[in-house]
């Protein structure tokens, strides 16, 4: 049993690492951007995503070589909403966000393909080794065609994005905030998890309202802390990036990765849980549309309908 003082201590601790991971984090990411002459928004969409979905895709893994796969569809679905409705509120409620027009037109609409497809793949009450292939080949294809469509990105939006982003970090420095970032980020969302856990069981919260909120939301710390920090720098297209393909990489590479390893139970996920992340997901077309950004009233919004969600599941 975690005593009390242990419990303050992983809360506390685990959400400095975490905005201390989340600053470096950020750092790295611009800078090497600039250096390679990536996009902040293609990095944010492959490095940053990536590497903050690391806890979920640990978790997951974790599920299932336990034999108790269903968390791994549950953390996903749950860090999904929690991704949209949680962070982007929380992050335009600080500071309104600019959404990237490539944003809108491509990286949305395919986090939207994708959840429809995962929402197809459980009709059968099953994802299986071939959904788990097609999310893995999808994933290659995802990362592949982004890397190559920043590289041909004209001189004038390189420019663009190197006035917005001055660092004087060369590139094995770039790389060294990058790793240290995530570390931190891991170690303080293991933290916090743990913590969470115990003050979750402390209340006698059931285990399913653990896995869909405690847990989900403990495992997007990372992307939490991170947009909020890019936000904070004005750093938009990482902030946005993170999330949406935080959302692209929990679908394709954690529920890929898992379902090869042992079949995922979907059956006993309910039509409420895959109707908000499907919503969430398409409500995020029409609010980046709106100017191109999000205001801190939509953000307002996308949060207020998380604690409506949090309040139903309890």
């Amino acid at each position: 049993m975690i005593s009390t003082n242990e419990i303050v201590f992983y809360l506390i601790g685990g959400l400095i690492s975490l905005f201390l991971g989340g600053e470096g984090l950020i750092r790295g990411s611009a800078s090497l951007s600039i250096r390679i002459g990536i996009s902040p928004l293609v990095v944010g969409l492959t490095v940053v995503a990536f590497g903050t979905s690391s806890p979920e895709l640990l978790v997951s893994l974790k599920a299932a070589f336990m034999g108790n796969s269903t968390i791994a569809l549950g953390n996903v679905i749950g860090s999904n909403i929690a991704n949209i409705a949680l962070i982007l509120g929380i992050s335009s409620i600080i500071r309104p966000i600019q959404v990237h027009a490539n944003v809108i037109r491509r990286e949305i609409p395919i986090m939207i393909a994708l959840t429809i497809l995962l929402i197809i793949f459980s009709l059968d009450g099953n994802l299986g080794f071939g959904e788990g292939l097609v999310f893995l080949i999808l994933l290659i294809v995802y990362t592949v065609t982004n890397i190559i469509l920043s590289l041909k990105e004209n001189k004038e939006i390189e420019n663009e994005f190197e006035e917005g982003l001055k660092s004087k970090l060369n590139i094995p420095l770039s790389i060294l905030f990058i790793v240290a970032g995530l570390v931190l980020l891991f170690v303080g969302a293991d933290l916090f998890l743990k913590g969470a856990v115990a003050l979750a069981k402390i209340f006698n919260v059931s285990d399913a309202v653990i896995g869909l909120t405690v847990v989900a939301v403990g495992t997007s710390l990372p992307e939490l802390f991170t947009s909020i920090v890019a936000t904070i720098k004005k750093e938009s297209d990482i902030a946005v990036g993170n999330v949406v393909g935080s959302n692209i990489f929990n679908i394709l590479s954690i529920l890929g990765i898992s379902a090869l390893i042992v079949p995922i139970n979907s059956a006993q996920m309910s039509y409420l849980d895959f109707g908000v992340m499907l919503v969430a997901a398409l409500i995020l077309l029409p609010l980046s549309y709106t100017g191109f950004r999000i205001s801190r009233l939509e953000g307002a919004f996308l949060l207020i309908g998380y604690v409506a969600y949090l309040y139903i599941l309890v």
